[in-house]
């Protein structure tokens, strides 16, 4: 079945292709930015986000394409930077991206109480909701948003159903798939009726999506510590400009210098002191091998014992998920998995593997600071060399799904020292279109499951199996624990 299904998404995705260049691009070329029309012939995640909001249907889909790329080729979606907004529009703080729902999902606010309807800066203001859209899309690659629409304190001054009606069709027509839900707080009396509109905009598929919310619900969808105060939440975050606002990353906990052997000692410090903590890696799909000490009777020396330890982190080192980026490789590719409540937080491995001929340095960053040591967290990488960076959550706090690291990293000078304080002045100068980075989500692994108890019981006495050979047995057991009748 699921080899049919991914043969008939391959076929679709084929077909808008074809027929688009056939019947679109030959007569309307002078309409369509070229950009676009070549990553619709690259891109099938984009493709099949345009395929599945109007549920498969070819003829449709096409329709779709054809309104979405002239608008993109009129407002000038793919040349908007900073520079194209006016410069009072993004120091107003009136549409940001800043942190998430509970679902994880990048929360998009629109405080409406700062928008005055005027058609002398309309334009820019859609501008300015297309540039924010296009850098989160090029950024997270078809994740979605949560729209928080913030009534509070709005007048009739503000309302301007043609912007709502943008807003609207940037998630319906320009920008589909990108909306998880649209959260409509304190929605004020007087816009009862043009929201009745606003349903018929979306359509019945989409209507389930709005959410009307006042302060006492509205932690249903977003929790306090991403709510401002006049929500009920307890977030500080002050919009201000410049700079943009920069995804929320921070530094973590534990701010290292370049990788020594005090960081790599501390590691298996960290490892030896306690015999029931493990060190894991997993793949983006749900995969979790975690690996547990065993009591041995027999008393071991010290150096046998720090072997083991150095024998179990090279069995993970191999990943079973990658993420090849032009610098580095990064394992896990998209998820760092951490253990349940119930079974205590488990440390988390992040591999990075350097594939240029020069030192790249690096730098994660987390969106919980106060919840995280990273071990390095600001240090760099050797020409074809791997560094393994540690994640645990500091003084018993919980993994969310809302939590997100990002890993930046570029090509230093081979003249370029390391040491933390050139380090320093290294980020200082380093231009922005020279950082690569990466997003990585937390995953939090249910435990209960009796096969994963037995996993950890007897994973050393599988020492010589890697981790591929691991997680497949893992992968079997689970199946078999599937079937069995209940």
């Amino acid at each position: 079945m699921a080899e049919y299904q991914a043969q008939n998404k391959a076929k679709l995705i084929a077909d808008v292709r074809r027929r688009f260049e056939a019947e679109y691009v030959t007569d309307k070329s002078d309409k369509y930015d070229p950009r676009d029309v070549e990553k619709l012939q690259q891109d099938d995640n984009w493709v099949e986000s345009y395929l599945c909001w109007r549920h498969n249907i070819v003829d449709e889909t096409l329709k779709m394409l054809d309104e979405s790329f002239q608008w993109r080729k009129e407002i000038s979606v793919n040349d908007l930077t900073e520079a194209s907004i006016p410069r009072w529009l993004l120091e107003i703080g009136g549409i940001y991206l800043h942190g998430y729902d509970k679902e994880g999902n990048k929360l998009f606010w629109i405080r409406v109480k700062y928008h005055i309807k005027d058609q002398k800066t309309i334009l820019d203001k859609k501008k300015l909701i297309a540039f924010w859209l296009e850098r989160y899309a090029k950024r997270e690659n078809g994740k979605p948003v949560t729209v928080m629409f913030d009534l509070s304190e709005t007048g009739i001054n503000s309302i301007d159903m043609d912007f709502v009606r943008f807003i609207i069709n940037c998630f319906k027509v320009y920008y589909p798939k990108y909306l998880s839900k649209m959260v409509i707080f304190d929605m004020p009396w007087i816009m009862n009726a043009a929201f009745k509109i606003v349903k018929s905009w979306l359509g019945p598929e989409a209507v389930s999506l709005l959410k009307f919310t006042t302060k006492n619900d509205v932690q249903e969808y977003v929790s306090v510590e991403y709510l401002p105060p006049h929500m009920g939440g307890t977030d500080p975050f002050k919009y201000s400009y410049p700079p943009l606002v920069d995804d929320d990353f921070q530094t973590p906990l534990c701010e290292n210098g370049p990788i020594a052997s005090e960081d790599e000692a501390s590691s298996k410090e960290d490892l030896e002191s306690d015999g029931k903590e493990s060190l894991e890696t997993v793949s983006n799909e749900e995969q979790a091998a975690l690996l547990k000490k065993s009591n041995v009777s027999e008393p071991i020396c010290k150096a046998e014992e720090s072997e083991k330890v150095d024998s179990k982190m090279k069995a993970f080192k191999k990943p079973l998920s990658v993420f090849k980026g032009p610098l580095l490789h990064i394992s896990p590719a998209e998820e760092l998995y951490f253990g349940s409540t119930e079974s205590g937080e488990k440390k988390a491995l992040i591999v990075l593997t350097n594939v240029t001929k020069n030192i790249v340095a690096f730098k994660v960053r987390t969106t919980a600071p106060e919840k995280y040591r990273v071990k390095p967290s600001n240090s760099s990488c050797d020409p074809g060399a791997s560094v393994d960076i540690v994640v645990s959550p500091h003084g018993g706090l919980t993994v969310s799904a809302q939590d997100r690291f990002l890993i930046m990293a570029a090509e230093m000078e081979q003249s370029s020292g390391t040491s933390q304080t050139e380090l320093t002045q290294f980020w200082k100068e380093v231009p922005r279109n020279k950082v690569m980075e990466h997003r990585l989500r937390c995953h939090i692994v249910e435990s209960s499951k009796p096969t994963t108890l037995t996993l950890k019981d007897h994973a050393f006495n599988m020492s010589d199996k890697t981790s591929e050979d691991l997680y497949l047995q893992f992968a079997n057991s689970r199946r078999d624990s599937d079937r069995s009748p209940p």
